[in-house]
């Protein structure tokens, strides 16, 4: 039986460790072996590592990173002695502070970390400067602490040689933090911490599991939205080699094999009869139809200042336009996927989770397992956008429904690139209809704009938190946010549909920003203003102000572009961030936009990791243009989706990635969003220049189908 001494000298200094199974464990103050809540965020071993435990899961937006550097730089630990492991599903001590439970979302992951991860890094290293003081009988104030040593005077130990001394202390009540001009590893490029893994190919993700007597599950899900399934004949499904079992499932039909290649095998082959009498049968067109007619009236009044409609009636010059975006999946190049097994009566579950809690206790409610008795295995994940954080947890239900047909054993349930795509829980479907006005000098006098789209926050689980007196924050985020005029409404439509939607990145401001940035600039250009002064004269952000003058003056905004090229720009706030990006383009052999590069400016507070963030601002601006450029989920005859894979949900590829520049401003506020708010610009700051280049305004995305000049 494990000692305490044999325990803490194996451990060390327990700041937070892997729990007991579905136990928020906590320990009286002193207390060794257990983690000291709420700060369960730091384990050191006597091996001189220090391990962050980490709350958010990384899909390659850089949280691990991030949050390793808040807590080893409040430490004064050295980088290369820092490693990560992921929190398991536990909310009293591993919830996100915005969500109220377990969570990533957002760009929420180091903006509701920010005081607590510094905090838990603070924690440790006042202990670790006792234990030292305590060792070496001397004052704590004479203790200094540089990359992962302490020393008083002549004395010196690491980390890990204090390790245990430090883990029999009292955690102090409130630890003092660094100020910004003592930071040394805040604000540097510092190498990310799963880069080298990922690298190599030791890096794990739900795909690389593998557990004794697993077998593989395959699924065939209804064609339409709200089908199911009516009758099933499996004879040449079976008779594929590898192929175990054929069940239905409530989300559809599950074939079992040895290995996924025949899972999906014989997941082709089943010969399934559907019920649709209930499914949703209509066209994208007929929704862009019935959409659009909705947004022709008011509707539920979101921002409303003086009087639109006499200002409108009375203006110089008037210009309508109406926006259709489409339908779009998320297209994570690691699609959803998780492995289940039961060992007596503890249950595993191994996933890349976005709502670790939630996803759990769903499948302990389908499978019958308390809680207490289950623990989640939190993998990398290949990629997300938002397609991982679902909250009804449909995936991690329909994996448990395959794990309880199969019954006999571990099961990885994967999906398909065709059950992604075809999948649901897109980004909603919308229509924008904006009417707005000039006085006699060119200025804007009049704003009227009213979105019809699906919300996904209505009768979900979520409701509470995404919607307020009939009115889903997320149809028109943003919309008021950097203009205001003294005559400006703002409506909302909320309509009813069979296909499931969810947040994709950015969310709402994928379209808001694009309906906003498109038409303000057309009103600026009607009205003889420059696109940047023009903006800049109406806008009262001083930090939005800064990026879009920062963005032009990088760009060179004001200067001749080559011969055949024009330029466009945007900028917007979102997640508490503000980015602008000027856009150069021409016209490619396609008819469509060819984009050489663009310039981006992003004020996101202080910036944890400089590298990061031109990373999530380069990734953003790739997602976004290609989704721009060439993305749509079409609901066809019958509402069946045509696309399937990526030669029909076309992507941006590796030689259309335009050159990115990024100037990150200087700021001393707290840290906000990063993974999402470079994207929003990127769709606006193209139009606007193909627009003048072309003189063809782009009011239905993709390009491909409503862009091509």
């Amino acid at each position: 039986m494990p000692t305490r001494r044999g325990f803490l000298q194996s451990t060390g200094l327990v700041l937070g460790m892997a729990l007991p199974i579905g136990n928020a464990a906590k320990a009286a103050p002193g207390q060794s072996g257990l983690p000291f809540a709420p700060n369960a965020f730091v384990r050191v071993g006597t091996d001189n590592l220090v391990t962050v435990i980490i709350k958010h899961v990384e899909f390659g937006q850089g949280p691990a990173t991030g949050l390793a550097t808040l807590v080893a730089e409040e430490m004064d630990a050295d980088w290369g002695q820092v490693r990560v492991e992921m929190a398991p599903a536990n909310d009293p001590l591993y919830k996100n502070l915005a969500f109220g439970t377990m969570g990533t979302g957002g760009s929420s992951a180091i903006s509701n970390s920010w005081m607590q991860m510094r905090s838990a890094g603070a924690s440790a290293r006042a202990m670790l400067v006792e234990a030292a003081a305590k060792r070496w009988g001397v004052p704590a104030a004479s203790v200094k602490v540089s990359k992962g040593m302490v020393s008083s005077g002549a004395r010196r130990a690491s980390f890990g040689e204090l390790a245990a001394d430090a883990a029999s202390l009292k955690p102090p009540e409130k630890p003092v933090l660094k100020s910004p001009d003592q930071f040394t590893l805040i604000g540097k490029d510092t190498p990310k911490v799963d880069s080298v893994a990922k690298t190599n190919g030791t890096a794990m993700f739900t795909m690389d599991i593998q557990r004794p007597g697993m077998v593989h599950s395959a699924i065939a899900h209804p064609p339409a939205f709200g089908g199911t399934v009516k009758a099933v004949i499996d004879t040449a499904a079976l008779a594929v080699p590898g192929v175990l079992a054929v069940r239905t499932v409530p989300q559809g039909v599950v074939v079992f094999a040895q290995d996924g290649y025949a899972a999906r095998k014989g997941a082709a082959a089943l010969d399934v009869t559907w019920d649709l009498s209930k499914a949703e049968k209509r066209t994208s067109e007929e929704l862009y139809a019935q959409y659009a007619g909705a947004s022709e009236a008011p509707g539920k009044q979101v921002e409303k200042t003086g009087d639109t409609a006499a200002a409108l009636k009375g203006a110089a010059k008037k210009l309508e336009a109406v926006y259709q975006f489409p339908y779009l999946a998320h297209a994570p190049m690691e699609p959803l996927d998780a492995v289940i097994e039961m060992n007596g009566d503890r249950l595993d579950v191994w996933m890349g989770s976005q709502f670790q809690v939630g996803e759990l206790r769903a499948i302990c409610a389908t499978l019958g397992v308390p809680f207490e008795k289950a623990r989640l295995h939190e993998q990398f994940a290949g990629g997300s956008f938002g397609r991982r954080a679902t909250p009804a947890m449909e995936f991690a239900v329909e994996a448990a429904a395959a794990f309880k047909a199969w019954g006999k054993g571990p099961v990885k349930h994967v999906w398909t690139r065709e059950n992604d795509i075809r999948g649901g829980r897109y980004r909603p479907l919308a229509v924008h209809t904006i009417r707005g006005g000039l006085d006699p000098s060119g200025n804007i006098v009049a704003w009227d704009q009213v979105v019809a789209a699906q919300s996904f926050f209505k009768n979900s689980p979520m409701e509470g938190m995404g919607m307020k007196n009939g009115i889903d924050d997320a149809l028109t985020e943003g919309i008021a946010e950097s203009y205001k005029f003294a005559n400006q409404y703002v409506g909302q439509h909320i309509m009813d549909g069979g296909v499931p939607t969810l947040w994709w990145r950015s969310v709402g401001n994928t379209h808001t920003a694009y309906a906003v940035e498109t038409f303000i600039d057309e009103l600026l250009t009607m009205g003889g203003k420059d696109p940047v002064a023009g903006r800049l004269a109406l806008m009262e952000d001083a930090r939005i102000k800064a990026v879009l003058a920062k963005a032009a003056e990088i760009a060179g905004w004001g200067t001749k572009p080559p011969a055949g090229r024009a330029r466009g720009v945007a900028a917007w706030k979102s997640f508490g961030s503000y980015v602008a990006q000027v856009a150069e383009v021409s016209k490619g052999a396609d008819g469509l936009p060819k984009v050489h590069k663009v310039w981006c400016a992003v004020d996101c507070g202080i910036a944890v990791n400089p590298n990061v963030i031109r990373a999530q601002m380069e990734g953003c601006i790739g997602y976004g243009l290609g989704h721009a450029l060439y993305s749509e989920v079409e609901l066809g005859e019958g509402g069946i989706v045509k696309q399937s894979n990526f030669d029909s949900y076309r992507s941006l590829r590796i030689g259309e990635m335009p050159e990115v520049e990024v100037a990150i401003i200087a700021s001393s506020e707290n840290p906000t969003g990063v993974g999402e708010p470079g994207l929003p610009p990127i769709a606006p700051a193209v139009a606007n220049a193909w627009r003048k280049l072309t003189g063809k305004s782009v009011r239905r995305l993709p390009f491909v189908v409503g862009g091509k000049a």
